[in-house]
């Protein structure tokens, strides 16, 4: 008798945009998902997307970005994704190059947002050939990657590479909400993202609840950064477990996540 098929992934990417808090504790941008979004309607995630392949081609081409030779093309197509969607999303520019002049940026972001993702990603292309900008795959910093439990009832299935990125160097001043997958920004250590969690004023996914636990373990950047850089980005597929009768969804131990369970009844699946 044949096994049943593998589930089939979408590739996607996520970029945990930090930035030194007024008392040097590490803040981080969270996007507010509309509430009519298929995945995650009305959660706070960290700003990403799909991977897709166009994203891929401005990897390899190097008018358009840089430090990409020595990276597979999965790597390197999700680090240009984390560019574009952090600028689509939040406004934020991870691009290096001259100072952009932000009317024009704000109508290429209005552009980016405008339609499928293949359109997005050769609009970003021509954003970044128009500006003379190119995507430095040395700004984001693997930090993990996830997919779901092959046993989760999941309409889409999102194989997602986290990164890390500082957002102090970002090149754009304006920040703000697309308003449509982004209804809201909001800046916030991961200690006060965990406590409105627990006292119901914010909703998150369960990677990004793991991960939250994972940046509170950290006051300052240099301490993050320095971290996350000697450690090999772990992969994380989460499993079902009874634990004393009662099911949970746990992760490994020992990958740099001080939590790795909850129970399932707590859980936000999509």
């Amino acid at each position: 008798m044949s096994e049943p098929p593998k589930p089939v992934s979408i590739p996607a990417a996520t970029v945990i945009l930090a930035r030194e808090g007024p008392d040097g504790v590490p803040e981080y941008l969270l996007v507010q998902r509309g509430e009519n979004m298929a995945f995650a309607g009305g959660a706070l995630v960290f700003p990403g997307g799909r991977v897709d392949r166009v994203d891929g081609g401005i990897a390899r081409n190097p008018a358009l970005a840089m430090g990409f030779d020595g990276l597979d093309d999965d790597d390197a197509a999700a680090r240009v994704a984390c560019a574009r969607e952090a600028l689509e999303e939040t406004g934020v520019l991870l691009t290096e190059g001259v100072a952009p002049d932000e009317v024009k940026l704000a109508l290429a972001r209005s552009a980016l947002a405008s339609g499928p993702n293949e359109d997005e990603a050769y609009s970003f292309a021509n954003l970044l050939g128009s500006m003379g900008h190119r995507v430095d795959a040395a700004r984001f910093l693997p930090f993990a990657r996830w997919e779901p439990p092959a046993a989760a009832a999941i309409a889409r299935r999102f194989d997602t590479r986290f990164y890390l990125a500082d957002a102090g160097r970002s090149a754009s001043a304006v920040i703000t909400p697309d308003g449509f997958e982004a209804k809201a920004l909001r800046w916030t250590t991961a200690a006060q993202a965990l406590t409105d969690y627990d006292a119901g004023r914010a909703a998150m996914v369960f990677p990004t609840w793991c991960t939250m636990h994972r940046l509170a373990q950290y006051q300052s950047l240099a301490a993050l950064f320095d971290r996350i850089a000697a450690l090999p980005a772990p992969y994380v597929q989460p499993a079902f477990e009874m634990i004393d009768g009662e099911p949970w969804l746990t992760i490994p131990e020992g990958i740099d996540y001080p939590v790795t369970r909850d129970r399932v009844n707590n859980l936000r699946r999509e």
